[in-house]
């Protein structure tokens, strides 16, 4: 950070009166601050980083009351940092502004393969901290263990059901596998079928594997109770609102069965569910019907919560859950994303996969293309209906996938500001980050 960013930091953060995601204040005027390491940890385990700033004291309307010896503080807050695993390495900046000295800590992200940063001597369950909004807050297991999933590749759809053996598996879908298997791998279908199972992961050591039990045993739920969908309809647009009749829930049902049964019983549902206009062609006076949704576009989100969940320990009580409220449909499934990706990369990049046996059984049992263009397809599905895109969100362990319908009129907006009008024109054409940041007059987006 150079000088004149932080000073801009500095007057942004007297004008703001606030911290965020990415930026952390302290007032360090009678020593240095206690506790860095949540901080520390939390900044190095999101992507973006974070700012620490010593020299302002929230606790007294953002005053700036300077830091009591810049020299000493950059020794101690690197003394925290060393106490961190992996050593956190901040980059300090020091600015003199009314005989006050200023202190800033840039945390880079470490990368998704080393996290999570913990304090060494709390250990990585009890040391590791996440950024939720503008506080630090401990990691769940799930989030510590979804870390070295990645880091360790781990793959929870291939893990062994103890309870289960081929004889529980249904034959003929197994021989509907096999079938297809050989058609289309010309290597596999000289090999006795044990030996395809069992290089397919269906089986291992002689062990039937969760994707064999979630594919082709005829109710899963017997060993995973809670691997299975809860659909429900909501009368209004959040959970808790009551209808005329005093009704919380229009409707519900828990969806069972293998994979390919929860998926088309999900869509019967919403599709029993979700209203239908009808219009007529003023061209050729044959009726269309209108869906609320595009069909296909909610099989897609269905499917990728299906196949890309978390199947792990530590997720195996959480269901799917299908949420359709009066302006929008939710599915949400356990597990956030995984590896590297980003909400901003779905549906532009390859991705990791979590649970990649699993997605291969499906592309051969021809129920996904398994060639990333389930996201694309929704977003267009939904412009072609004319309706808002999809909303993606993730959120400590879960994700959310959001369709809105056509319900809900426009909202009214208020009038622009001159500052908000100029910003506007200015954009009417591609600009960059850089030309962004010189018109608002700032050194830095954090």
């Amino acid at each position: 950070m150079v000088l004149q960013e932080l000073k801009n930091l500095i007057e942004s953060v007297q004008k703001l009166k606030c911290e965020s995601q990415t930026l952390e204040i302290k007032s360090a005027h009678q020593g240095c601050p206690e506790r860095l390491y949540d901080t520390l940890s939390a900044f190095s385990n999101q992507d973006d980083g974070g700012i620490l700033l010593f020299g302002v004291d929230e606790k007294n309307d953002y005053a700036l009351c300077g830091v009591y010896d810049p020299q000493d503080l950059q020794k101690k807050v690197m003394e925290y940092a060393l106490q961190m695993t992996p050593i956190v390495r901040p980059s300090f900046t020091v600015i003199e502004l009314d005989d006050k000295s200023f202190v800033s800590a840039e945390i880079p992200p470490l990368d998704v393969s080393e996290r999570p940063c913990f304090k060494t001597g709390k250990g990585r369950l009890k040391g590791s901290y996440i950024r939720v909004g503008d506080s630090d807050q401990p990691m769940t297991e799930y989030e510590v263990y979804s870390y070295e999933a990645f880091r360790k590749k781990y793959q929870d759809d291939i893990r062994p059901v103890e309870r289960a053996s081929l004889a529980t598996l249904d034959k003929l879908q197994l021989d509907n596998y096999l079938i297809h298997l050989k058609q289309e791998k010309n290597n596999l279908s000289k090999l006795p079928d044990e030996q395809i199972l069992e290089l397919m992961s269906m089986t291992r050591s002689d062990s039937v594997t969760l994707s064999a039990v979630l594919l082709f045993c005829p109710f899963p739920q017997a060993y995973f109770p809670q691997l299975s969908i809860i659909a429900t309809v909501i009368p209004g647009e959040e959970i808790g609102t009551l209808d005329a009749q005093g009704h919380r829930f229009l409707d519900t049902k828990r969806i069972d069965g293998p994979i390919p049964e929860m998926l088309e019983q999900a869509l019967s549902f919403v599709r029993s569910n979700m209203h239908v206009r009808v219009k007529i062609d003023s061209q050729t006076g044959k009726r269309i019907d209108e869906p609320e949704y595009p069909l296909v576009a909610v099989r897609e989100i269905l499917l990728n919560a299906l196949v890309h969940r978390d199947y792990s320990f530590h997720t195996e009580g959480m269901p799917i859950q299908l949420l359709l409220f009066s302006n929008r449909l939710e599915v949400i499934s356990p597990g956030g994303l995984y590896g590297r990706m980003t909400i901003d990369q779905l549906g532009k990049v390859q991705a990791d996969t979590r649970n990649p046996v699993l997605a291969t059984a499906l592309e051969t049992l021809e129920l996904t293309e398994n060639r990333y263009s389930g996201i694309p397809t929704v977003r267009r599905l939904m412009a072609d209906a004319g309706l808002p895109g999809p909303v993606f969100r993730n959120e400590r362990g879960l994700f959310y996938a959001v369709l809105h319908n056509a319900s809900q009129p426009n909202p009214v907006l208020s009038p622009l500001t001159d500052e908000e009008t100029r910003l506007l024109e200015f954009c009417q054409i591609p600009r960059s980050r850089k030309e962004l940041l010189d018109f608002l007059g700032l050194q830095s987006a954090t």
